[in-house]
């Protein structure tokens, strides 16, 4: 690569104007600012010490060093303590070469030997569908698990289903008591919706009881205690703890009424998981380590028979691990999870895919494991996401006023049909090819538009903006990919077939040299993104790269350039952008079609 060239170019310089050695770290190349002639600039002020000379003095001598030396440098300039440094058109055509020459270029392969990273998302709720938040949640994991696969990491895809406790007994119940034996097929209901309705209908009722209560003269804290709904609810869940035949069978035939649910939303969205566990078989594992860990004081007991884990030590609270009645909460669950994966694979790295509401949860989760003996829980990371709202605000599951996942996949894609369609994009078209697209660019807006916010931050998905053929969007990056692939068709058919390696000998443009910085900057962009886990950063490069190469495409001729190597170089370039844009869609999740 061009930095690695010049940063051994410039130690040996130093070497020969001054007699000193310095280390690779203290060679800071960086890409030179817009308003500065140049490509690359050299920070020298750590060399000052070695040519005992001033900033200017030095640069000077280390460019007219470099230029007398080095190919890869054809001018420079000074400003100040900076070397500015015009890299020669032959080296960016060498590193054209080297993009050109991997298939896979910024990709790197995984071996064997690789370290096994464990990452966790969706973690869905059996008693309701997927919603907004989860398809963040999705997106993000997903996004994640490509990108640091991408870094050269095995990794397993895992997910844990909330598939038992008290908000489960909900729906159950009021199944139970104004389902009339309804199923997904008599009401022709996607299985989780339907159990999701029962949710809605048991909070409405209870809420009516409590309304009643208060009516007659209770307080709202004495109605809840005496909710009969509510209560009712509570001994379900004891009942199915304690293995219940009725209340079991009732639960398994709702749980696989939801799976089936959940799997044909997952399908649509394109993700998909290694291993997937269960709460309802994990908590008991998790009881158990709870356990374990009391009898070697790692916890206590209070009078009550409840278990907890003093953390004021490590700066936190108590945390209850064990109800009074013997009952688990999510800790103890979370732990029996661990312990269950840690036997299924030789875990180097957890990484858990959770809302920053969970941020506390995760740090004690940590300590804990920390505590009884897993290698990887102190290092587990808890990628932290903010809270996605629509314009109109926020959602809440049990008043009903979520916005669900497939319904919103699926006013993405009629949106994106309605939208292509309007802008002549599907004339030509056969209806399969043009439901294809409408559901590769409806998707892709709506993935787009999620990751490429710092995930960091709470945002506002706006499916209207989503959709947008210009700025910062996937359909935006979508079209620019079938644009290129529309530009190497009828190459081909012109009988012009790309080569596998350009001749040196050519002079560049700006806008071409830029491209090229671009194209090689992925491997950097990638590896940058696996350390940071941070999906947003191949988003928005993606963008970059796109809004370059259409300023490129617009400013140059392609198929009607009249040199035959500069046509062969631009095609080759527009060949490496799309090769590009493709891999960075695809670490996202994001399809991107040859024909829009």
């Amino acid at each position: 690569m061009i930095e690695e060239k010049l940063t051994a170019a410039v130690i040996e310089g130093l070497k020969a104007l001054y007699g000193g050695e310095v280390p690779v770290g203290q060679v800071q190349l960086q890409k030179t600012k817009k308003e500065f002639e140049g490509h690359l600039t050299l920070v020298v002020f750590p060399f000052l010490r070695l040519s005992r000379k001033k900033p200017e003095e030095t640069a000077q001598e280390i460019g007219a060093y470099l230029l007398a030396h080095t190919p890869e440098v054809a001018a420079f300039n000074v400003i100040k303590g900076f070397l500015n440094l015009t890299v020669a058109s032959s080296a960016w055509v060498e590193l054209l070469n080297v993009v050109h020459a991997d298939a896979q270029y910024g990709i790197t392969a995984v071996t064997d030997r690789s370290p096994l990273v464990m990452i966790e998302y969706s973690s869905p709720n059996t008693n309701k569908p997927l919603h907004l938040g989860h398809v963040r949640n999705n997106l993000l994991g997903n996004a994640l698990a490509n990108i640091v696969a991408a870094c050269g990491n095995r990794v397993v895809k895992t997910n844990i289903v909330n598939d038992r406790g008290i908000h489960i007994c909900k729906s159950m119940l009021a199944w139970q008591k104004y389902g009339n034996g309804e199923t997904p097929q008599s009401s022709g209901k996607k299985g989780d919706h339907l159990v999701g309705d029962y949710y809605v209908a048991f909070d409405k009722h209870y809420k009516a009881e409590i309304a009643d209560l208060v009516a007659k003269g209770m307080s709202k804290e004495e109605a809840e205690a005496a909710s009969p709904l509510m209560n009712e609810a509570r001994e379900m869940l004891i009942k199915w703890e304690a293995g219940d035949t009725e209340v079991r069978a009732l639960w398994s035939m709702m749980n696989r009424w939801v799976y089936d649910g959940f799997d044909e939303t997952y399908r649509k969205m394109g993700v998909g998981f290694d291993k997937i566990y269960y709460e309802s078989e994990t908590y008991l594992e998790g009881k158990e380590k709870v356990m374990e860990g009391l009898e070697k004081g790692v916890f206590y007991r209070k009078e009550d028979g409840s278990v907890w884990a003093d953390l004021t030590a490590d700066g936190l609270d108590n945390k209850l691990l064990l109800r009074s009645d013997g009952t688990s909460v999510y800790m103890t669950q979370d732990i029996g999870t661990a312990k269950i994966r840690f036997d299924d694979y030789p875990i180097n790295k957890m990484i858990y895919v959770v809302g920053n509401e969970q941020n506390y949860h995760f740090q004690v989760l940590s300590i804990l494991l920390d505590k009884l003996g897993f290698a990887w829980g102190k290092g587990l990371v808890h990628f932290s996401y903010g809270m996605v709202e629509l314009p109109e605000g926020k959602m809440k599951s049990r008043e009903g006023t979520v916005v669900d996942a497939d319904d919103l996949m699926e006013e993405m894609i009629n949106t994106a049909r309605e939208t292509s369609a309007e802008l002549g994009k599907l004339d030509g078209l056969t209806q399969a090819e043009a439901d294809n697209i409408a559901r590769i660019v409806g998707l892709g807006a709506l993935k787009y538009f999620i990751l490429k916010v710092d995930a960091r931050k709470n945002m506002t998905f706006n499916p209207k903006e989503s959709i947008d053929f210009n700025g910062n969007t996937g359909p935006f990056i979508q079209y620019t990919y079938a644009r290129i692939c529309s530009v190497l068709r009828k190459a081909a058919e012109a009988g012009i077939t790309i080569p596998a390696a350009l001749s040196a000998n050519i002079t560049l443009n700006e806008k071409e040299e830029g491209l090229i910085q671009l194209l090689a900057n992925f491997a950097a962009v990638v590896s940058q993104a696996g350390e940071e886990y941070s999906p947003s950063m191949i988003a928005n490069y993606a963008y970059d790269l796109v809004k370059e190469y259409n300023q490129f495409y617009h400013d140059f001729s392609i198929l009607r350039e009249a040199d035959e190597t500069v046509k062969l170089f631009r095609l080759t370039l527009s060949a490496n952008v799309a090769k590009i844009i493709r891999l960075s869609m695809a670490l996202l999740g994001i399809e991107v079609p040859e024909r829009m």
